[in-house]
């Protein structure tokens, strides 16, 4: 039984870096890298942050991808794994902070009129401007999962008023609930800010699109480190263009990275990042290493998706 860490992507952690971080935590297991992979045949655990789309064929005793973080949505899908195949993300606290910590951040640039005050002094202008008061505006929070309820709560514990939005019924303590696809355009109407920290699925891929972004609050900002897929981005342009939305902060786009000819890069009403706001594992390594002696001993697996429904 071995485990092999193949990372998928550039611009995060190398798949070395990972192993280093786990052999001392299951130093009798086979851990292996995309650099050193040995015998394929070998391999029964796939720990990936992006999926090789040639890589399930080549792994015939494959029993489990652990995505090294949270969104699963391109894994649960691809088509060459098998219905046996278990698959099981990552709910760790680093990253989550991290996320919440950039919602509040672009939150904050606006109610402190940062980008206004920098542009006074590039013409060398004393201009005050007083900041908005956070308990006379209002954050909304699509998604009171894992990362969305910590970020629901610390926006609550920053004095905003915070509302949230989820497919289900949910109960955060000082946080007005929404729940359902009825409750979420008279949400919108309400909010400053929307942070947009939804999981990709068929009910929520283009969920910020043509129905719902009319709805939104007259100069209010979009901020998405969800997934990707969850707004319409033609859609946001013309919305961005003529209205009610004034702007979008974007960590995930539909493609990444972001190709140089998306009008997304020049329009003035958006700021891209590049996928940066939770970058962190933390001790979510811990959480492999159990996986891998879970798996071994035939127990339930931390964090296991339902690939029916996609988280």
């Amino acid at each position: 039984m071995a485990l092999l860490i193949d990372i998928g992507q550039s611009g995060w952690m190398t798949a070395e870096e990972l192993a280093q971080d786990l052999r001392p935590m299951i130093p009798e297991a086979d851990i292996r890298t995309s650099r050193d992979q040995g015998p394929l045949s070998d391999v029964t655990m796939l720990a990936a942050s992006t999926l090789d789309p040639a890589l399930p064929a080549q792994l015939p005793n494959l029993a489990l991808v652990q995505k090294l973080g949270a969104g699963v949505e391109t894994i649960v899908q691809h088509p060459a794994l098998g219905p046996e195949i278990r698959v099981a993300r990552l709910k760790p606290m680093q990253p989550a902070q991290e996320i919440a910590e950039y919602c509040l951040a672009y939150v904050l640039r606006e109610q402190r009129n940062m980008l206004f005050h920098a542009e006074e002094q590039a013409h060398s202008r004393w201009s005050p401007k007083g900041p908005r008061e956070a308990h006379k505006t209002v954050v909304g929070v699509l998604g009171l999962g894992h990362i969305g309820g910590l970020t629901a709560k610390l926006m609550q514990m920053m004095g905003y008023q915070v509302h949230g939005w989820a497919r289900s019924p949910k109960q955060i303590d000082g946080v007005t609930c929404h729940h359902g696809a009825d409750a979420l355009a008279p949400m919108l109407g309400l909010c400053d800010y929307v942070c947009a920290i939804l999981p990709s699925t068929a009910e929520t891929r283009g969920l910020i699109g043509e129905a719902t972004l009319p709805a939104m609050k007259p100069g209010s900002t979009l901020i998405n480190a969800g997934r990707g897929d969850l707004v319409d981005e033609a859609a946001l342009c013309a919305a961005l263009d003529a209205g009610p939305i004034g702007h979008a902060v974007l960590d995930v786009v539909s493609e990444e990275p972001l190709p140089a000819s998306s009008p997304l890069w020049q329009h003035p009403g958006v700021t891209i990042t590049p996928h940066v706001s939770g970058w962190h594992l933390g001790d979510a390594m811990k959480d492999v290493a159990q996986n891998y002696q879970r798996l071994q001993r035939g127990e339930a697996l931390l964090h296991e998706v339902d690939r029916s429904k996609g988280y």
